[in-house]
């Protein structure tokens, strides 16, 4: 699996605000990308990011979340 919230983290500027969301050319299902979440958690939780929006679809599962890059 992919290090999808690593792979933003390191593109983006600092300030700079991304939505994540799975690619479908790169194999990211709805259903690998909900581990998306723990990735984002961790670089928040080291104070690396701030998680603006958690977009979820009807059934709850998270489609697409905006971060923003602080250090």
């Amino acid at each position: 699996m992919r290090d999808i919230a690593n792979e933003f983290y390191e593109k983006m500027r600092v300030g700079g605000t991304a939505w994540i969301r799975p690619v479908a050319a790169k194999g990211d299902t709805l259903a690998s990308f909900q581990d998306v979440h723990d990735q984002v958690r961790r670089l928040a939780d080291e104070g690396l990011i701030a998680i603006n929006t958690i977009k979820r679809q009807d059934d709850g599962l998270i489609d697409a979340i905006r971060i923003q890059k602080l250090a």
